[in-house]
């Protein structure tokens, strides 16, 4: 009798906790969902190819994005140009040629750990200091790319650092028996294998970096102009958004329309990314 009574609370306690997961997923799913349809709602009818392209006028309240567009597109690649070989080397370093006991490892684990916590407005004041005014960069596209990467280092670092991490030691070890060099397993297997984990952290750091505003504020500038060079003022979509609501009397069409660009670039980057990581494993696996 015990035994059937327990056995019965238990299977109540599972279906509870059940429930109260599928509860919080769907709960997460529909803020997402409502979030996303007002965009679509409000924005979609603001969005064409001359709004892609043209200049913004009367202060955003007409015309388009295509210089804030552009601006934005170079921040992101001065951004990832410079955390991708930086955070994936030090993900190598850490993973493969540093063991967890070490008071170094230990350090600069705990370093990203604070680093990834702290708010997006400090990063933007050290960006000021020292890339405007000690390195004489000033509010360029530039400067703002080279804060954010200082943003995105800290995940994108851990993000790999764990993919490379849950490889299989088995495969270092079949590698170390047939007397393969460590820079040979790292390229053609440990690597290839850790894909999906290196994909989480750029989609992690891509959406931070694409999503920052507080920052480029004290970086890039605020200037809507199309930038000529990396060393110009430009202003992104982020930040036009927040002008357009918070500034800009009548400005809320575009700043929805603005939002919809910014959600459409950032799954398309996403999906990009994923797509190629796929195709060139399916294409190793083939070879293979």
């Amino acid at each position: 009798m015990n035994k059937r009574r327990a056995k019965t609370a238990s299977k109540l306690a599972d279906r509870v906790a059940a429930v109260v997961l599928w509860g919080m997923a769907l709960l997460v799913a529909a803020v997402f969902f409502w979030l996303l349809s007002s965009i679509v709602w409000n924005g979609i009818s603001a969005v064409s190819w001359e709004f892609l392209t043209a200049k913004p006028e009367n202060s955003g309240r007409a015309g388009g994005i295509g210089p804030i567009l552009v601006s934005t597109l170079l921040i992101l690649g001065v951004c990832m140009g410079v955390s991708l070989p930086i955070g994936l080397g030090t993900a190598v370093l850490l993973s493969e040629f540093t063991s967890a006991e070490q008071w170094y490892g230990r350090l600069v684990r705990r370093s990203l750990d604070v680093l990834a916590g702290v708010p997006s407005i400090v990063f933007g004041l050290f960006g000021t200091v020292f890339f405007c005014q000690v390195l004489g960069l000033g509010f360029s596209i530039l400067a703002g790319g080279l804060t954010l990467a200082c943003m995105v280092l800290p995940i994108l670092i851990r993000a790999s650092e764990e993919g490379l991490r849950s490889v299989p030691h088995e495969y270092r070890l079949a590698s170390a028996s047939l007397g393969i060099s460590r820079t040979s397993t790292l390229l053609h297997l440990l690597l290839p294998a850790a894909v999906p984990g290196l994909m989480v952290g750029f989609i992690l750091g891509m959406g931070r970096a694409i999503a920052e505003t507080a920052a480029l504020l004290f970086t890039s500038g605020y200037v809507d102009r199309m930038p000529e060079s990396l060393l110009d003022s430009g202003r992104a979509l982020t930040i036009h958004i927040y002008d357009l609501a918070m500034n800009v009397g009548g400005g809320n069409a575009n700043a929805y329309g603005t939002a919809f660009v910014l959600v459409v670039l950032l799954l398309v980057i996403n999906g990009s990314a994923s797509w190629m990581a796929e195709h060139w494993l399916h294409r190793r696996i083939i070879r293979a």
